[in-house]
């Protein structure tokens, strides 16, 4: 084994000079916090994605929080979603003193499962935050028809799944355009671009998109560039509650450089991904992940079902004691000590719900993913001997 194959990371975000070079515009102009490459940025998203309106933020986190308020999350009130996602899903409907109802997921795709969501809805309901998990598409055909029967707005998690797509009339459109109401994207480092963090809320809403820009600084009435540039003095108010969720221009002129490279990293993901089914399609007994007819993903991460026999911990240090780092399958929210203190409900009364702390069999298949699958290595610079590499070493571990 070559120096080089004993240290293969889950994910490397490609970055280079162009996106070094971009970081010294702002930095050389003085104007470093949120300004024009912002405002840049956020034009040149929205024209990639086909969406009305882009607001730059702080990170996913915060756009998901400022999508909630602004289709009224308010205290009391429920959000359907899903436990399976990084904690910020639900973390975000908490912020808003309202409680997540989470639902179960399909196991082929690991989203929400539209079948379930009907039961979950009361009339407390106020929104349906829906995840593109590790980049797959989640069946938004069936899961808008279910709100819009209710007159529920839907928010997507769009965090993991910049590039990707879905067939919609007929037409592959991309996911963010957006489909529901508002989308939230991520610029996390782990994400397939990245600004070192960051996010970006997309919407058809104008008065939404209004409001974003309002909030993400502090409900400043007169924004800094207008008065940096204003002939006579201005003084700026702050109407109502705000806050501090502001990306800065030379995390936005790194993203410009990042969306320019966006189209060939989706494509070679793509081609890692059907490689990698390839590779391990003889394998016994391990599930590989599924595109439906509908989706095309970014492949964000690409995530196996162990065969059953097998311990994930004891794969996935075998993976690691050969130089190969993986992750477990995505977390559950409702198994984390954190949600042992903090409001949530799987969708029936509490009095006739037998779950406790980490176990919920009305979530059966968002642990089982947990439990039982692993993210292989994924990233743009794998080279062919790496990614066979990490193949070998995935068969002798699952021996």
């Amino acid at each position: 084994m070559s120096e080089q194959m004993k240290n293969i990371p889950i994910m490397k975000p490609w970055i280079g000079e162009a996106e070094a070079d971009a970081a010294r515009r702002p930095i050389l102009t003085g104007w470093v916090t949120q300004g024009p490459e912002v405002t840049a940025f956020e034009q040149e998203f929205a024209t990639y994605l086909g969406a009305p309106y882009a607001c730059a933020v702080s990170n996913c986190t915060t756009a998901l929080h400022l999508a909630l308020l602004a289709v009224g999350v308010k205290p009391g009130d429920e959000v359907i979603t899903v436990s399976h996602s990084f904690i910020a899903t639900a973390n975000s409907i908490r912020y808003c003193g309202a409680t997540p109802v989470f639902v179960d997921i399909e196991p082929q795709t690991f989203n929400i499962n539209p079948l379930l969501i009907e039961a979950a809805i009361s009339p407390r309901t106020r929104a349906i935050l829906v995840v593109h998990q590790m980049g797959m598409p989640c069946n938004l055909k069936a899961i808008l028809e279910i709100a819009h029967q209710y007159s529920l707005p839907v928010i997507e998690d769009a965090a993991c799944a910049i590039g990707s797509e879905i067939l919609w009339d007929g037409q592959w459109e991309k996911i963010g355009k957006p489909h529901g109401d508002i989308a939230c994207f991520s610029f996390h480092p782990r994400k397939i671009i990245t600004t070192g963090d960051g996010g970006m809320l997309t919407t058809s809403n104008p008065e939404w998109d209004k409001q974003f820009r309002l909030w993400r600084q502090h409900s400043m009435s007169v924004p800094d560039t207008v008065r940096h540039g204003a002939k006579q003095v201005i003084f700026e108010s702050y109407p109502i509650l705000g806050y501090n969720y502001r990306m800065t221009d030379i995390q936005a002129a790194v993203g410009r450089e990042q969306l320019k490279r966006l189209p060939e990293i989706v494509e070679h993901r793509r081609f890692l991904a059907k490689r990698y089914q390839q590779l391990l399609a003889d394998v016994s007994g391990l599930k590989l992940p599924t595109e439906p007819a509908w989706a095309h993903s970014n492949w964000q991460s690409y995530c196996v079902r162990l065969p059953a026999e097998c311990n994930q911990q004891q794969v996935m240090q075998t993976m690691l004691d050969a130089g190969i780092s993986t992750r477990r399958g995505i977390m559950c929210s409702h198994r984390e000590q954190a949600y042992v203190h903090e409001a949530w409900s799987c969708g029936i009364a509490q009095e006739k719900c037998d779950c406790n702390a980490g176990r919920c069999d009305r979530l059966w298949e968002s642990e089982q993913a947990q439990d039982c699958t692993i993210l292989l290595p994924l990233f743009h610079q794998m080279t062919p001997e790496e990614q066979n590499y990490v193949v070998k070493v995935l068969k002798q571990a699952l021996i």
